[in-house]
């Protein structure tokens, strides 16, 4: 991961996440981050528990497993687990943290339309785009809602990336209610 971040003129995508279990839907938006925002690289950041959901039903481990299977295949997505190293599972430290390697690296933070609508229920939500801008990806029934969200309409215009593309129709939810 330091080698990624160290190089010069670097534009990183950061998709954040218990991966519970990562699928398709994670690999889709990262080949389109990866080619629409001209991205160098794009790290999957596994986290252990999202404050805002339920627990997760698999463990850390096993959760980077999956995920480093799914992606091995693609060169540009790597996968990485920090909540320990930074003692945190916040998004903020967690970009403070990936920002100390290279002050002028580009980071691009990737979410999708439903976590844009409790956005404004994060810690330090406000100050995530003085480190990176975040990239939102259009979700089946969540975009009116997103688009109308707290957070949208008090980030700048520019603080915000809205890609409406292809859409695959799954989720981690989805998979675990089966």
């Amino acid at each position: 991961m330091k080698k990624i971040l160290k190089k010069k003129h670097v534009r990183v995508g950061i998709l954040g996440g218990t991966f519970d279990p990562p699928h398709i839907g994670h690999l889709h938006i990262s080949k389109i981050a990866l080619k629409k925002l001209k991205l160098n690289s794009l790290i999957w950041i596994v986290t252990k528990q999202n404050p805002l959901k339920k627990k997760p039903l698999l463990d850390p481990k096993t959760r980077v497993l999956l995920s480093k299977n799914l992606i091995k295949s693609h060169k540009k997505i790597f996968v990485e687990y920090l909540d320990d190293k930074i003692k945190s599972q916040n998004t903020y430290n967690m970009l403070n943290f990936l920002k100390k390697f290279n002050k002028q690296a580009e980071l691009f933070f990737l979410m999708g339309a439903d976590n844009l609508i409790n956005f404004h229920k994060w810690k330090k939500w406000s100050k995530i785009p003085q480190i990176a801008k975040i990239v939102v990806f259009a979700r089946t029934n969540y975009s009116t809602k997103a688009l109308s969200s707290v957070a949208i309409k008090k980030l700048r215009k520019d603080d915000c990336i809205y890609i409406n593309s292809k859409k695959i129709n799954i989720s981690s939810s989805l998979i675990r209610n089966f």
